[in-house]
């Protein structure tokens, strides 16, 4: 079986020296930083992700404000231990289905991946919209693009570079310190982060200090670390060489059509360049130039690659003004370039596919099954049956409730099929939202209504006339 894709052979011949995988793309041969200055894409591609991310962002910022019969969108209150998904919530009494939501999550990866390759990455990772479609953005509008923005961060230091810069810094600041709260909204509420913002800050200094903490780490993502959040802390492109293969669709070049690159010279013509042994590359660089991680795509599959399709626009356009066909940088498999095959649905997608399927199967079940209030009934430790003075047998109980609600509720029991008395001890039992709460009941049957040393006993849970559960337990009684 041929070798995985990132550890295979660039997809181009060897005539230049094959280093690039010997050496970071954002840093030169002393280990310094190399700072990318990329060139602004243009193109459909960058269109629709601009549509795309435009659509991402509005429900990221509109998420928190958004309810669900009552409840958040999204919640992932940690403290509280409480999760709000599409307006269901979620306590630590549903860590089953938790823990199963996430091998459905990291089955979908895999699925995913195997298929689409990093295609996340380019499009939906907030990492990569944010940078590209917001901060990037708005750096090129003060400082420019490309070769524009490179002479502009070099000396000297102009009271119009000073200005833009401070202009750009705040705005970058600013910009982390909304992203912040707005992630704050996902973890405590949009009402308990209103409250924050509109009380005194002196009540909240150590919120306020880890605010501007977070602030000072997205503020450093975004000005400062960058592309090298995808290339050196996400671990996405480095298990990904695990999931691709030769019929994963990825962001590639034809090296078959597109070798030997050359210039294109004047007035040459197609069947010129083919007999003199050129290919449709004229070695522009635009791919690279136009790359946020700095890679050169013409040198096959690389764990930097976030399969943005920058490239594929400008290699496009640069096409278009040579009169040759689009697509020398398209989305395609291996097997698309070296064998012209398309894209396929192999077995070992199957088979993830095949998983993924069980365990949403199972997810849907326990999901739509589950219940809101969860009782459980168990005789008392240690306790035996009592007997009245009228001759009656008691039983005493203890009784855990479980509201997964977000309001109080009110529990009612009844005895199912049986004549006797049940008592719960002490006020009426009303669970608060997102609480246990552990009462003692005291069941009470005359003799006559026994079956035996062990009589079985059924209780209806209900409450506001609703039907929760119904609960089955032994009454102990006398040997007869």
């Amino acid at each position: 079986m041929p070798a995985s894709p990132c550890s295979a052979a660039p997809l181009k011949p060897a005539s230049k020296p094959d280093d690039f995988r010997e050496h970071l793309a954002t840093a030169d041969d002393r280990g310094h930083r190399r700072w990318l200055y990329p060139q602004r894409p243009s193109g459909r591609f960058y269109t629709l992700r601009q549509w795309f991310s435009g659509f991402l962002l509005l429900v990221m910022f509109s998420g928190p404000f958004i309810k669900i019969n009552g409840n958040p969108l999204l919640l992932f209150n940690l403290l509280e231990r409480k999760f709000s998904i599409l307006g269901q919530i979620f306590w630590p009494q549903d860590f089953f289905l938790f823990a199963l939501a996430m091998l459905l999550f990291l089955t979908g990866i895999m699925i995913f991946t195997a298929a689409y390759g990093r295609l996340w990455c380019g499009w939906a990772c907030p990492q990569t919209v944010m940078m590209e479609m917001v901060f990037r953005r708005l750096e090129w509008w003060l400082e420019g693009h490309g070769a524009s923005q490179r002479a502009f961060n070099q000396p000297p230091w102009t009271s119009d570079k000073i200005r833009r810069k401070v202009i750009k810094h705040t705005l970058f600041f600013v910009l982390s310190f909304i992203v912040g709260n707005t992630l704050l909204s996902y973890l405590i509420g949009i009402e308990s982060l209103w409250q924050l913002v509109t009380d005194d800050p002196r009540n909240h200094l150590s919120s306020l200090g880890a605010m501007i903490g977070f602030t000072l780490v997205f503020y450093g993502i975004f000005a400062k670390f960058r592309e090298q959040a995808c290339t050196f802390i996400c671990p996405y492109g480095r298990f990904q060489s695990a999931l691709l293969d030769e019929n994963t669709m990825v962001v590639a070049y034809d090296h078959k059509r597109g070798e030997s690159r050359g210039p294109w010279k004047k007035g040459e013509t197609v069947t010129a360049r083919r007999e003199a042994g050129a290919g449709d590359c004229i070695d522009c660089h635009q791919c690279v130039t136009v790359c946020p991680t700095g890679i050169d795509i013409r040198n096959g599959i690389q764990m930097e690659c976030v399969n943005c399709t920058a490239c594929i626009d400008a290699c496009d356009r640069v096409m278009d003004k040579i009169g040759r066909p689009r697509g020398l940088v398209r989305y395609a498999s291996l097997n698309g370039i070296e064998r012209g095959e398309p894209l396929r649905i192999t077995p070992r997608m199957k088979g993830y596919a095949a998983i993924l399927s069980i365990l949403s199967l199972i997810f849907a079940v326990l999901l739509f099954t589950r219940s809101d209030v969860e009782t459980v009934l168990l005789r008392a430790p240690g306790s035996l049956y009592q007997t009245s003075a009228e001759g009656n047998i008691h039983n005493l109980y203890l009784m855990k409730v479980i509201n997964k609600t977000s309001h109080s509720v009110p529990v009612n029991l009844r005895l199912i099929g049986r004549e006797g008395n049940l008592k719960v001890m002490g006020p009426p039992l009303v669970v608060p939202a997102g609480q246990l709460v552990q009462t003692s009941v005291l069941v009470e049957l005359s003799p006559s209504s026994l079956t035996g040393h062990e009589t079985r006993l059924k209780i209806e849970v209900s409450s506001n006339g609703k039907h929760l559960a119904t609960l089955s337990t032994e009454f102990m009684g006398p040997r007869q």
